[in-house]
This record gives structure tokens, C-alpha cells and sequence, in this order.
């Protein structure tokens, strides 16, 4: 037999062979990623949005409300369930947790992040989730409220999930997406690496926070006791994004002092301290500057706030962009704001005042450049093609970075948030989860 005819021969034996190897690691290698429990992770989110946990900004107790405490309690008691003995909840509400090593040489720690609170502008009390099974993808009209409608039309994002699992509120509320998509993704992940034993990874770390949402999230976050090499926050829209950039913020509360006198005495003496917030609002620019007509890397003033009266009015103004000098001149245009509603009002008086934020955390990610560079190849690994976006707002991130912790965002499946209209798609939040999985796969190959 000639030495052509011979390699043809062994070939045809081998290739049965080799195909079915290629099979069985093909089916090992997929069946990890994808048994995922997508039923238990809807059980968990839909247990966690129910928990009333939103954040009060006039509040001076931290958590800012109870029900933080509540959800965290309960996370806790879950985390230990699980397995995670020194799960456990600080006297501020903050929960941690360890999920020891699989592998036997020293790997660095990373952890994963997300917050309880919801946002303050609309309700997050007695929430009632809508599971829409196999969307249609037609419109979404809210049993609770029928005038509210999540339609595809005005919500594009939404006709690619035809016939997954969409979850919204009943419209009477927010749903609690943000960021309770990210506690359940997290939690979920934890929950399926404990049962996969054989999966390597190095220690992880758990971290869920209060009042996100009114910009002290990580105010008593220990990050020594941490110890982490990196964390991810999953706060994010959508499926395979990496947020590597967020907004630089601060804070003004503006507060008007005018005279009271009783109406039918008033002329001459009476200085309204709500007409001169009125004139104050009216003053900053509409056209530019304002959330409602920026976009990209554009910053904004956002007055978002205000209880008034004529003796005092506080007025509360969200200072924002991705150039953290550009805050001090929209601090000075404030100040000369107040100047000129101060000159229409005799006798009022006008305090500006500005509290810091957080800050873009891109200036403090070059400090790690792992941290966005492997999850890049966590996505590539599970075959997909992540996206670097920025995000026109922050994260607990944003001050973690600041803090030395480098911490990008990741994507969550939350869509159109802080508002009745919210939603998510479970396939997506599955997904998520096996991100973050990956992601510790990858990090327990590093020194």
C-alpha cells in the first residue's frame, strides 16, 4: 500500500475518534455555561424586589431607610445557607461574604459588587413583578397601571428578547432592576460555584452596599478588609458591556432664606423663599446643560429636588461630566445664578453649597489594567464580544476606584431605569452570571 494510501486509512479510522473527543469537550465545555438555574435566579430577583429598599436623600440614619437592612439581613442569611460561613452584615448595613479558593496556588482576590437601595424619585414600595413568559414582542401594557406601557417602539433594546423572559412592575412602581438584577446575578453565580467545586477559582469576595443611589454607597465599605485585587460591580444595561468610564459628580443644595408675614400684612415686607427658587430654576440653561438635551460625553445640571416655602426653600442640583475640571465651572455658574435671583429679591439670602461625589473612575483603572482587560477575555471565552462603553452616570465603582480598588461596571440586563417603565430580560441576567463566573475562571490563572 503506498504511504498516500495509508495516511488516507489511518485518517478515516482517527477522524470518528477525534470528532467524538472534540464532542464530549464541546458538551463538557457548554454544559458548564449554559445550566445555569434560570428558574431559581427569577425566584431570587422576584424575592428581592418585593423588599422595599429605597434610599432617602433627607435621611440621617445609614442605611437611610430599613428595608436596606431587611434585604440584607436576608442576603446574609442566604449567603451562609450556601456555604459562605463568614457571610455577615455590619452595623451599617453592609454585607460580605468569602467564597474560599478551589485552586492550591496563591490566586488574587477579586470581588463582585452590586447595592440593595433603588432609586428615591419613584416608588420601590409593595412592588409587584410581572413575569411575561415567552414574549410576544408586541407591547407591554402594566396590569396595574394601564396607561403605561413598555412598547418596543420607544424601547428598541426590547423586540430582540422574542420569546425569552421579560420581568416588569405592575406600573405602579419602579421594579427594583437597578440594581436588584445585579444582587440576584451575583448571588446566583456564588450559589452554582459552590455546587461546581471543580470550577477554579481563587478566593472571592462579596460586597452588597446601601444608598447607591444618593451617592454613598461605599461610605462604609471596608476596603482593606476586602482585600481584593480588583472588583466588578454589576450594574449595568444590557448584556456584555464593560463600563470603564463613568461621570465625575457633586452635589449643591442651594438654600433660599426669604421673610414670612402673614398675607394680608405681607406688602412691602414679605420675601418668598419658594418665588426665588422658582426664579433660580428658571435662570439655568434649558438648552444646554440640562439632562434632557445632552447626550454622550455632554455634562448637565440637574435640579432634581426642592421643598419650599416662603420662609426657606432647598433647592437639591446634580453637578455632572466626564471632565472632573468641568464641575468647578458649573459650580460657578450656580453661584452666579444665586447672585442674579438674589439681586430681584431684597432681603433674601442665597447659600451655595457643593459636596463631592465621585469621580470618573477611568483615571484610577490605568492603576490595574487587568481588571477591564480580563473581562474582555471572559466574554471571548464564552464566545462573545464584549463591549467598552461609558456611562452617563456612576457607580459604587466610581468611588471604589477612587479608593484604590479598581472597579469597572458590568452589564445586569437593566433597562430603562428609575421609572414605572422598567425592566429585564432573565435570559440576560443568565448570562450575566455566567460572565461573572468566567470571570473567576480567568482571574485564578493570574499571580
Amino acid at each position: 500500500m503506498e504511504f498516500s494510501a495509508i495516511l488516507c486509512a489511518l485518517r478515516d479510522l482517527m477522524l470518528p475518534y477525534f470528532l467524538c473527543v472534540l464532542c464530549v469537550f464541546a458538551v463538557q465545555t457548554f454544559s458548564e455555561r449554559l445550566d445555569m438555574n434560570l428558574e431559581r435566579l427569577l425566584a431570587r430577583f422576584v424575592r428581592y424586589v418585593q423588599v422595599d429598599t429605597t434610599a432617602d436623600a433627607r435621611s440621617s440614619t445609614y442605611p437611610s431607610s430599613p428595608g436596606q437592612l431587611v434585604l440584607g439581613r436576608l442576603l446574609a442569611d442566604e449567603l451562609r445557607a450556601i456555604g459562605l460561613a463568614d457571610a455577615q452584615q455590619s452595623e451599617h448595613g453592609i454585607v460580605t461574604a468569602t467564597l474560599p479558593a478551589t485552586v492550591r496556588h496563591a490566586a488574587p482576590t477579586i470581588a463582585f459588587c452590586a447595592h440593595v437601595d433603588t432609586e428615591p424619585s419613584t416608588s420601590g414600595k409593595n412592588v409587584k413583578p410581572q413575569v411575561w413568559r415567552s414574549y410576544d414582542g408586541g407591547d407591554l401594557r402594566l396590569p396595574g397601571d394601564p396607561t403605561r406601557v413598555v412598547r418596543p417602539s420607544e424601547c428598541p433594546a426590547l423586540a430582540q428578547f422574542k420569546g425569552q423572559t421579560i420581568i416588569t412592575s405592575d406600573g405602579t412602581t419602579l421594579l427594583g432592576s437597578d440594581d436588584k438584577s445585579g444582587v440576584a446575578v451575583i448571588m446566583e453565580a456564588i450559589e452554582w460555584l459552590t455546587e461546581h467545586s471543580k470550577v477554579p477559582h481563587g478566593p472571592v469576595k462579596v460586597c452588597f452596599t446601601c444608598d447607591e443611589e444618593i451617592g454613598h454607597g461605599v461610605d462604609h465599605v471596608d476596603v482593606a478588609a476586602l482585600g481584593a485585587t480588583v472588583c466588578y460591580t454589576l450594574d449595568g444595561a444590557g448584556a456584555n458591556e464593560i463600563d470603564n468610564e463613568t461621570f465625575s459628580a457633586d452635589q449643591a443644595t442651594v438654600t433660599f432664606r426669604g421673610v414670612n408675614i402673614h398675607p394680608s400684612i405681607a406688602k412691602g415686607k414679605m420675601v418668598s423663599a419658594l418665588r426665588a427658587a422658582g426664579m433660580f430654576v428658571d435662570l439655568l440653561p434649558r438648552d444646554q446643560l440640562a439632562p434632557e438635551v445632552t447626550d454622550g460625553r455632554q455634562g448637565f445640571l440637574h435640579p432634581y429636588d426642592l421643598r419650599a416655602g416662603v420662609a426657606e426653600a432647598e433647592l437639591l442640583i446634580l453637578l455632572r461630566d466626564f471632565q472632573t475640571p468641568a464641575l468647578t465651572d458649573q459650580a460657578a455658574l450656580l453661584r452666579k445664578t444665586a447672585a442674579e435671583a438674589q439681586a430681584q429679591f431684597p432681603g433674601l439670602a442665597i447659600d451655595v453649597k457643593i459636596i463631592e461625589q465621585y469621580r470618573n473612575m477611568a483615571d484610577g483603572l490605568v492603576a490595574e489594567p487587568r481588571a477591564v482587560a480580563l473581562a474582555v477575555e471572559a466574554h471571548r471565552r464564552l464566545g462573545r464580544e464584549a463591549r467598552l462603553t461609558i456611562v452617563r452616570g456612576g457607580t459604587d465603582g466610581s468611588r471604589l476606584t477612587e479608593l484604590g480598588l479598581p472597579t469597572p461596571n458590568l452589564s445586569c440586563g437593566e433597562h430603562q431605569i428609575h421609572s414605572p417603565l422598567e425592566w429585564t430580560c432573565l435570559e440576560e441576567m443568565g448570562q450575566a452570571a455566567e460572565v461573572v463566573i468566567e470571570l473567576c475562571k480567568v482571574w485564578s490563572e493570574q499571580t
